[in-house]
């Protein structure tokens, strides 16, 4: 159902409240029916109604009347950003699952459509000179082949991935721990133009001017995740926001991949604990497209990924082709084969058991998978 006016200013004033909690917001909505009820209440009524201490109603009230909304509207506007409400049309629907989804969503730039091919890749900010080959390589492998690389805009990994993706002209999602208002950090400016000149964008929960304090990185860290199929720890001490972001990732059902390091290298600690831990591991662009959703595959253009595993292409038939692309690198069963080229069994069968007789494809466990070249 749409939102009036008036409830989706009182929907950016609750939403400044930085320890906004979805279960107890979600009780007086409940009970008052509109955000606009529940700002009109006394401190008192909403901790006993809400059970939340008076403090933190009396907080939370003072917080969202010193915010100016329509002000917070005429700023993001004059940047040619957008508010985006929980449930209205244009919220991305992949926060909708995710625990406790933002009431606002700020975002400047283009949002990617649904069903995207969205992979986050994050790291330390104390990146080393190997951390910053990997990322740059494997983030320009990647939206060179289509995927769209969400990230933090943050020092370190996160600058080389964003980095990658804007230097070959293709978009990048940035998840920001500050308002949209502002660039963190600074020497970012830059980065952050050609994020949004490449049609990617910058989004945010948090008001238009927030600044970047440190309660507010770990909370977009689940934003990070929740808008990716999947989720690449590149570099990354053991008690480090990359970490939080995979802890957050599998919390929420996401994939979690690793790239080794160097054992002696305290910002390889993280993902080489991954990795023993069950994370898949990156030695290549190809091992994280291998992870996606078959459906989002389909779309990309892996080819330059997969030829040095391939025999030469242009010999196969449409159907082989597309049978070939399909599988990738990895190991596909039938039913998902079919589902994803939307092919008959009988006639998919026909196709796997000719390539699998000119020796493209072999068959092991049920599943389909590319023979090495």
């Amino acid at each position: 159902m749409a939102l009036s006016y008036e409830e989706k200013l009182a929907l950016i004033k609750i939403n400044s409240f930085s320890f906004l909690r979805a279960d107890w917001l979600g009780r007086l909505l409940e009970i008052f029916s509109s955000p606009c009820e529940i700002l009109k209440q006394k401190p008192e009524r909403l901790s006993e109604e809400g059970k939340i201490s008076l403090e933190t109603a009396s907080k939370f009230l003072e917080t969202a009347s010193r915010l100016d909304a329509e002000a917070e509207l005429e700023k993001t506007d004059k940047v040619n950003g957008k508010i985006y409400f929980k449930g209205e049309e244009g919220y991305p629907e992949e926060l909708l699952s995710i625990k406790e989804p933002p009431l606002v969503l700020y975002v400047r730039g283009v949002l990617p459509a649904e069903n995207s091919a969205n992979a986050a890749m994050v790291g330390t900010r104390k990146i080393t000179p190997y951390g910053r080959r990997a990322a740059s390589k494997l983030a320009e492998d990647l939206a060179l082949a289509g995927v769209i690389l969400v990230s933090g805009l943050a020092r370190g990994v996160d600058t080389a991935v964003h980095s990658a993706a804007v230097r070959n002209g293709k978009p990048t999602l940035a998840l920001i721990g500050t308002g949209i208002g502002r660039c963190y950090p600074a020497e970012n400016r830059e980065l952050a133009r050609g994020i949004l000149d490449t049609g990617g964008a910058i989004i945010s929960e948090l008001p238009f001017d927030a600044p970047p304090l440190a309660q507010h990185f770990p909370r977009r860290n689940r934003l990070i995740a929740g808008l990716s199929k999947l989720v690449v720890v590149v570099e990354g001490e053991v008690k480090s926001g990359a970490l939080i972001t995979a802890k957050m990732a599998l919390e929420q059902g996401i994939d979690v991949l690793a790239v080794p390091g160097p054992i002696d290298s305290p910002q390889s600690a993280g993902t080489n604990k991954l990795i023993k831990e069950g994370a898949g591991m990156v030695l290549s662009a190809a091992d994280i497209i291998d992870c996606l959703p078959l459906n989002l595959k389909l779309g990309l253009n892996t080819k330059k990924l997969y030829n040095e595993e391939k025999p030469p292409l242009e010999e196969l038939s449409g159907p082989e082709l597309s049978v070939v692309e399909a599988i990738g690198s990895g190991s596909v069963s039938t039913d998902d084969l079919a589902l994803a080229l939307n092919m008959p069994i009988s006639e998919l069968s026909g196709v796997l058991f000719s390539l699998e007789v000119s020796g493209v494809i072999s068959c092991a466990d049920g599943k389909y998978s590319r023979r090495k070249f």
